[in-house]
C-alpha cells in the first residue's frame, strides 16, 4: 500500500475508534453510572486510545 493511502486510512480509522470509545465512556459517565462510576472505563478509554494513537503513528506516520 503507497504512503498516502495508508496514512489518510489510519487517520481514518484511528478517528472512529477513538471518537466511538470516547462517545461511550461519555455515555457512561452521564448515564446510570454516574461519574464516580464509570471513572474507571474512562482512564481505560484513554489509555486504549492513547495505544491506537501511538500504532497509528508507528505504523503509518513514522518512516522505517
Amino acid at each position: 500500500m503507497s504512503y498516502g493511502v495508508k496514512l489518510i486510512v489510519g487517520l481514518i480509522g484511528t478517528a472512529f475508534l477513538c471518537v466511538f470509545i470516547g462517545g461511550l465512556s461519555q455515555s457512561i459517565s452521564s448515564g446510570f453510572a454516574g461519574f464516580y462510576g464509570g471513572l474507571p472505563f474512562m482512564i481505560i478509554a484513554i489509555v486504549v486510545c492513547g495505544a491506537a494513537i501511538y500504532d497509528f503513528w508507528d505504523e503509518c506516520v513514522r518512516k522505517k
